[in-house]
């Protein structure tokens, strides 16, 4: 059955390889326990996938279409919903629970979350862009210089890299490895780093293989 989960950063820490004793850096992840909330089919839809929720609420917390929904899957009040391309729906069912046992070690996953927001940043840090003199009475190493195109068209372009909020934006890595599952806590160990700070929502779903759709 594959599918993905939705789960939580939880932080970074290092785990040692029991045949080499290598040291690898990997995150932890609290993946899941989700619930199927809807099963769309190529009959009804015209493609197969499952949504998952997570994360319950009050009831207060929800639209009242949002409350009908989930009390159509039988599921109670979760705050994110969220949908998953699979080969067959056929073989889910309405409030089934996904947990971390869906994962093995080994396995390659895509992992998606928003980035840490930086702020406004300037060219120097957000683009890497090289500053100016800091000599011979230069008074603009940080500053960008002139922007616009000259006479004609007399504007700045749209989507010129200029100084701006940098960071808090969807980000996707992929063919992340799964170095361990802890099905008794529902805990994904990924070797290396993941997108966002400890406590942010990530989506986690088995890497594509070549020539798959």
């Amino acid at each position: 059955m594959s599918v993905g989960i939705i789960g939580q950063k939880v932080g970074m820490t290092q785990i040692f390889d029991q045949q080499e004793g290598l040291a690898i850096p990997v995150t932890v992840i609290q993946a899941g326990p989700c619930t199927v909330t809807q099963i769309k089919s190529k009959e009804t839809d015209g493609y197969s996938a499952v949504q998952l929720g997570y994360q319950q609420v009050k009831s207060k917390a929800l639209t009242k279409p949002e409350q009908g929904h989930l009390a159509k899957a039988g599921s109670p009040p979760l705050r994110h919903l969220k949908e998953y391309r699979v080969a067959d729906s056929n073989s889910f069912e309405l409030g089934q629970a996904i947990t971390a046992e869906n994962f093995s070690a080994g396995q390659v996953v895509d992992i998606n979350g928003n980035s840490i927001g930086r702020g406004f940043a300037g060219y120097q840090k957000r683009y890497n862009f090289n500053r100016g003199f800091k000599t011979h009475g230069s008074k603009s190493y940080r500053l960008p210089g002139s922007v616009g195109p000259g006479t004609t068209p007399g504007r700045v372009f749209p989507g010129k890299k200029m100084a701006g909020r940098m960071g808090g934006k969807p980000v996707t890595i992929r063919k992340l490895k799964v170095v361990r599952v802890d099905t008794d806590r529902n805990l994904l160990l990924i070797k290396g780093s993941i997108p966002g700070k400890s406590g942010s929502l990530l989506s986690i779903a088995p890497s594509k293989q070549v020539g798959q759709s």
